[in-house]
């Protein structure tokens, strides 16, 4: 499996767990919508993540919330280059893009992005397989069905696992077909992404099973509402114990990357779950007397 990645210049090494930070440029995210839409206050956050340890910063300029309407070519690169040409003039980290649209992908490449982040496993845009090709960047393919405007509505499984591996092979194919080197792919499964609680929670606890596939697996589940399903918490702001015990379930099964708003709190979490583990092993048991 691929340790590090180069992300336009940029490394990211992923021989440990990765957090990602999230950086929605978006009105109408459903945690943070409408915070980090100027780019004084985008460049805030993006230094904010950096502070807190955070490894890489996701910046998305079109909501995939369920329902959330299509934003046209044209608003997301207003709303999006500003915003990472000041992100990477202002703080060193690896920055990815999620977008689905070709030409989106390669304005923010020209600027110094290094990842694509795709919702629709490069499935949106007739041209993305090509663009990501012949820019040989680095890509997560996440599995959804349907849109954002209708995923919900298809979150009936047979078998979720079985059909998110037979996804991902057959993304995989794809990829490989374009000039897309294997070695550049990263798999999210879509937490809440035309899945129910019973879905989400069926492929977090098997997650494990998807490391056959052989490539970094990408978990997001924070403040989702499959948090706010299991532990009660409505407002998705308020659910940062949940996102950590999930994300900390997510590490101990495999996931290299985690993507998250609570960047510094999922950093210690991380740490101090890795040094357990790290100073366990280190020191011999003790002999009894």
């Amino acid at each position: 499996m691929t340790v590090t990645l180069d992300c336009n210049g940029r490394p990211l090494y992923l021989g440990r767990p990765c957090v990602m930070g999230i950086l929605n440029v978006t009105p109408d995210s459903f945690s943070d919508g409408g915070t980090y839409t100027r780019p004084e206050l985008a460049v805030m956050r993006a230094r904010q993540i950096w502070e807190s340890g955070g490894d890489i910063i996701d910046i998305g300029a079109e909501s995939t919330r369920p329902g959330a309407p299509a934003v046209s070519e044209s608003e997301e690169m207003d709303r999006l280059l500003p915003i990472v040409e000041a992100v990477l003039a202002a703080v060193p980290l690896p920055v990815s893009i999620d977008t689905y649209k070709a030409k989106v992908m390669r304005e923010a490449w020209s600027l110094g992005a290094g990842l694509m982040n795709d919702v629709t496993a490069l499935q949106g845009d007739s041209q993305s397989l090509a663009m990501v090709a012949e820019l040989d960047i680095p890509v997560c393919l996440m599995h959804m069905r349907g849109t954002p405007r209708n995923m919900q509505t298809n979150t009936h499984y047979d078998d979720v696992l079985g059909e998110v591996t037979h996804f991902f092979r057959e993304r995989m194919a794809a990829c490989a077909t374009a000039g897309i080197r294997r070695e550049q792919l990263l798999l999210d499964p879509g937490f809440g992404f035309a899945k129910d609680l019973q879905g989400n929670c069926r492929l977090l606890r098997e997650l494990d099973a998807l490391q056959s596939i052989g490539l970094p697996i990408v978990v997001g589940v924070s403040r989702k509402s499959m948090i706010g399903e299991l532990s009660g918490v409505a407002l998705a702001a308020q659910r940062l114990a949940g996102s950590i015990a999930a994300a900390l379930w997510a590490v101990a099964h495999g996931a290299q990357v985690l993507r998250v708003h609570d960047v510094a709190e999922t950093v210690q979490a991380i740490k101090v779950w890795t040094g357990i583990q790290e100073q366990g092993a280190e020191k011999p048991l003790r002999e009894v007397q």
